[in-house]
């Protein structure tokens, strides 16, 4: 990769670097994906080290960032997704809300696919997830919507 040596901070501790240097350049999490033309999700996870950058994208993000370039490997290696114990539920209370949402309406997402595509799943690599803000009269709504595609299970 360029010669650039490796930075020898783990995972976490790039992604507080990405954070504190996109919050002291001022930027919100869609100013950054729109400056590398990126989904706002998408990007926002990534910033969290929770995607792999390619390396084009991790120029431009070093460079609008001024970070130093000996970030590069982090920033494209495959990362190790998700944080959750599986033996608690999160403590965030926003995450924690999400979690409750998919304990809730997930066994009925789950018939209702298997009902219109069959015995499969909804794939979260084969994956888009978009997020809005929706002005509403009885309070502001928060808009989520996950577009996965359907893998139908084989028996060969």
């Amino acid at each position: 990769m360029s010669g650039v040596p490796e930075d020898p901070r783990t995972a976490t501790e790039v992604a507080t670097t990405l954070l504190a240097a996109r919050t002291a350049k001022g930027l919100t999490y869609a100013d950054v994906a729109e400056a590398l033309d990126k989904p706002l999700v998408w990007m926002t996870s990534a910033l969290l080290g929770q995607q792999p950058f390619d390396e084009e994208t991790a120029h431009h993000l070093i460079t609008l960032l001024d970070l130093d370039e000996g970030l590069l490997p982090q920033l494209v290696r495959v990362p190790w997704r998700g944080s959750f114990d599986p033996s608690a539920p999160p403590s965030d209370p926003t995450v924690y809300r999400l979690y409750e949402a998919i304990q809730v309406y997930g066994p009925a997402l789950k018939e209702l696919i298997h009902e219109e595509f069959g015995d499969g799943i909804m794939s979260a690599i084969a994956f888009n997830v978009s997020f809005s803000r929706r002005e509403d009269p009885h309070g502001d709504r928060v808009h989520i919507e996950f577009d996965g595609k359907f893998l139908g299970y084989s028996w060969d």
